[in-house]
């Protein structure tokens, strides 16, 4: 029978469902498994009706990072090289995409994939979820997912987890700022949903405006910060939705978005 695809795309309501489908695996980020997942990531991103993404996975673990055989030996450095090249471009496509991306997780997610975890824009997590980075037991440290750990958490609980590999429990996780809500494992999908579906109350447009300002702004000093961030509220009021939204409120009345 024909493999069945490692990531799996669905979409109803404004809501990209874009689940990890290789469990037998752990869902590992193979090299096969990134170019999956940014496929989905950027099918018709455009559209008015994407809205959300939600990324979930199959199995008791949500990703266990890297896929080690892809990095043994055997392979040469031009493979190695593009293995991370290719997930350092899906985290920051997560972060340039112009719809908010939530991770829904459920399970272990260590390495790459605690990685994927900070990179989105939101996280809900199981009471059960827990987080690592545990590539220094294997002399492989953690570099790359440093990178979205080190903007996600306190430097010296990121450096705890780099440098010992001890899993962080979803409770750890949701105290220091690395996922937005822990839930019961019952609760999660409706959780997620709840969120996924406020978000699509909102015009595409603004929301694409706030986010890509959000991830601009948060590497400035203060003064240049407020510089850019306040030119962008005055384009903002240029934006037909951000005109509909002020109509509205002043009105009283429900904002019929263009998007």
């Amino acid at each position: 029978p024909p493999a069945e695809p490692l990531t799996e795309r669905r979409q109803a309501g404004g809501v990209r469902t874009i689940v990890l489908n290789n469990p037998r695996r752990r869902n590992a980020l193979s090299l096969p498994m990134l170019q999956s997942l940014r496929r989905d990531l950027l099918h018709d991103v455009k559209s008015r009706e994407l809205r959300v993404i939600v990324i979930a996975a199959e199995g008791p673990v949500f990703c266990s990072g890297h896929d080690l055989k892809e990095l043994s030996s055997e392979d040469d450095v031009k493979h190695h090289s593009q293995v991370f090249e290719l997930c350092a471009e899906v985290m920051t496509l997560i972060q340039k995409l112009p719809v908010p991306v939530i991770a829904k997780v459920n399970g272990l997610a260590t390495a790459a994939g605690c990685q994927l975890v900070a990179s989105c824009d939101i996280a809900v997590a199981s009471e059960k979820s827990q987080f690592a980075t545990p590539g220094v037991n294997i002399g492989l440290f953690c570099s790359t997912p440093a990178v979205a750990l080190g903007r996600s958490l306190p430097r010296k609980v990121a450096l705890e987890m780099l440098f010992t590999g001890e899993p962080l429990s979803a409770q750890e996780a949701l105290m220091h700022g690395l996922i937005s809500k822990v839930v019961p494992e019952d609760k999660l999908e409706e959780e997620t949903m709840k969120i996924s579906q406020k978000i699509c109350e909102s015009s595409k447009s603004v929301l694409a405006l706030g986010k890509a300002t959000f991830y601009r702004q948060i590497t400035q000093d203060l003064d240049t910060a407020y510089k850019m961030t306040t030119k962008v509220m005055v384009d903002n009021l240029t934006l037909r939705d951000g005109q509909e939204g002020i109509e509205a409120f002043i009105q009283k009345r429900k904002p019929v978005w263009s998007h």
